[in-house]
C-alpha cells in the first residue's frame, strides 16, 4: 500500500493569515498521524510565507511518521536546513523565488551536476532523496544519474485531464513508473491528486511507494472533517 504523506502548507497558510499560532501546524501534525497519516510534508520557501523554517526543527521533534521536506536547493538556507533536521527524505523541486505553487519537474540534463552534488551531499548524511520529475521517458532515463533513490511524479496533467479521458490520461504516468521501478529509482507522486482521481491513479501503478497531498485533502477536511478524510484517502490507496 502507497504511503499518504499530508502536506500541511495550507494549514501555515491559514495561522499566517490572521498571525499568532492558530491553527497550530504542529498540533495539528500530531493529529494527523494519530488520524492515520503516515507523513507529513512540508515546503518552507525562502519568504516562508507558509511553513517557517522553525516550524520544520519543531516538527521533527515530536513527529513519529516521516517527515519529508520539499524544496529547492539552489539556497544554501534550504541545505542547512536539511542536514539540520534529516528529514526520512527531502524532495527536490525546481521552483523559482516566489512561485505560487510547483509547476514543472526538473531540466535534468541541464541541471545534472548541481542535482549531483545536491543529492551526494544529502544521502551522504543518510536522507532519502526524490527528486520531482514530469511524465516524461527522457528525464525518467536520466533520473538514475542524478544519484536519487526516488522520483516524484509531477501529476497536474494528470488531474487535468482525468475528468475528460481518464485511461488517457493515466497512460504516461503509467509508463514513467514502470521505467522508473525498471531502473531501479522509486516512485513517488503529487501535486493535485484528490478523491476523485487517486484511486484509478493508484490501481494503474503498482510500485507507486507514496504521494504527498495538501491542497485537496485539507480542503476535503472543511466538508468532512480531517480525521474521516485522511481515512477516505486511505482507503483510495489499498491495492
Amino acid at each position: 500500500m502507497a504511503k499518504l504523506s499530508v502536506n500541511i502548507n495550507k494549514l501555515a497558510t491559514l495561522r499566517n493569515s490572521r498571525g499568532g499560532n492558530n491553527p497550530d501546524v504542529v498540533r495539528w501534525a500530531l493529529q494527523i498521524e494519530r488520524f492515520g497519516a503516515d507523513g507529513i510534508t512540508v515546503h518552507p520557501r525562502p519568504d516562508e510565507r507558509h511553513i517557517r523554517y522553525l516550524d520544520v526543527i519543531a516538527l521533527k521533534e515530536v513527529l513519529t511518521t516521516e517527515l519529508n521536506i520539499e524544496g529547492n536547493p539552489n539556497e544554501q538556507k534550504f541545505i542547512d536546513l536539511v542536514l539540520q533536521v534529516k528529514p526520512a527524505q527531502v524532495t527536490l523541486v525546481p521552483d523559482a523565488a516566489g512561485q505560487l505553487t510547483s509547476d514543472h519537474g526538473w531540466d535534468i540534463e541541464g541541471n545534472l551536476g548541481f542535482l549531483q552534488k545536491c543529492i551526494h551531499t544529502f544521502k551522504s548524511h543518510g536522507i532519502r532523496t526524490s527528486i520531482f520529475v514530469d511524465a516524461r521517458e527522457e528525464a525518467i532515463k536520466m533520473a538514475p544519474e542524478t544519484g536519487t533513490d526516488r522520483i516524484e511524479l509531477y501529476t497536474e496533467q494528470y488531474a487535468a485531464q482525468y475528468t475528460v479521458d481518464k485511461h488517457k490520461a493515466i497512460l504516461p504516468f503509467e509508463q514513467s513508473a514502470n521505467l522508473a521501478t525498471s531502473l531501479g529509482l522509486g516512485v513517488n507522486a503529487g501535486h493535485d491528486l484528490s478523491l476523485e482521481n487517486l484511486a484509478y491513479f493508484n490501481k494503474h501503478l503498482p510500485s507507486l511507494l507514496e504521494v504527498s497531498i495538501g491542497h485537496a485533502l485539507v480542503c476535503d477536511a472543511l466538508v468532512y472533517g480531517m480525521e474521516n478524510t485522511i481515512q477516505l484517502y486511505q482507503r483510495c490507496l489499498k491495492k
